[in-house]
């Protein structure tokens, strides 16, 4: 149950700083702000907690992640369904934190709807976002694979190299889908947006789901080749 726990609390942390920077800043592509702080956000808030539940359970805090490391044969199969619904209930709570703390202070949310993803950089175009979400979690499970190999020696940097490198994929991604990567991030916004009466974002969220776990099935299915 600790490591069941840690899940939650890591994926409530980065779905809190994440996306609540996205909807305190938004993500002007024409001013290029609110991209460079809130890809640093998402990141930094993998190197925290990389380094404060990495110990207690990998901290994958994604479900993707979660996926790519049990396809790779370095987690059991009675641990993932824990894993993974802990991180959808992180970030289930880590969105109503969101909701409640711009509701009493007033703030209005940049994003429109709680850091949601969306199709609006690529045109409404589902298979273009799908590729995406694809691509850039297929980037960002390898990283960790190769990080957190055995045969690894990367001594106590893994934990900013993987956050380094959700950085940089969200640089990219922001502008093109807001960048999810992650099921469980997507998932607890949207749901907390329609409870909110937007139920725009529940319409794509299949994208945001598939995107990342395909990504991340070719991620391990690669790595295995490149490893053995």
């Amino acid at each position: 149950m600790k490591k069941y726990l840690a899940e939650a609390i890591g994926t409530c942390t980065l779905v809190v700083l994440g996306c609540g920077t996205a909807m305190l800043v938004g993500c002007d592509a024409v001013m290029g702000g609110g991209y460079i702080l809130t890809a640093l956000a998402f990141g930094l808030s993998i190197v925290a907690m990389a380094y404060c539940i990495g110990n207690i359970s990998g901290c994958h805090i994604n479900p993707a992640v979660t996926l790519g490391v049990f396809l790779s044969g370095r987690m059991e199969k009675k641990d993932v369904a824990g894993y993974v619904v802990a991180q959808c209930v992180g970030a289930l709570v880590g969105s109503a934190l969101l909701a409640l703390i711009f509701k009493l202070g007033h703030v209005e949310d940049m994003t429109g709807a709680f850091g949601c993803n969306s199709l609006a950089g690529v045109s409404g175009n589902a298979f273009a976002a799908l590729l995406v979400e694809i691509v850039l979690t297929f980037i960002f499970v390898l990283c960790i694979l190769g990080v957190t190999s055995p045969k690894a020696n990367h001594g106590s940097f893994g934990g900013l190299v993987i956050g380094l490198t959700l950085t940089g994929v969200h640089i990219l991604g922001i502008g093109l889908t807001g960048t999810s990567v992650n099921p469980a991030r997507s998932i607890g916004p949207a749901i907390v947006a329609a409870i909110a009466g937007n139920v725009g974002p529940l319409v794509c969220l299949w994208v945001f789901v598939v995107g990342p776990l395909v990504g991340a099935g070719l991620a391990a299915a690669c790595y295995k080749a490149l490893e053995s």
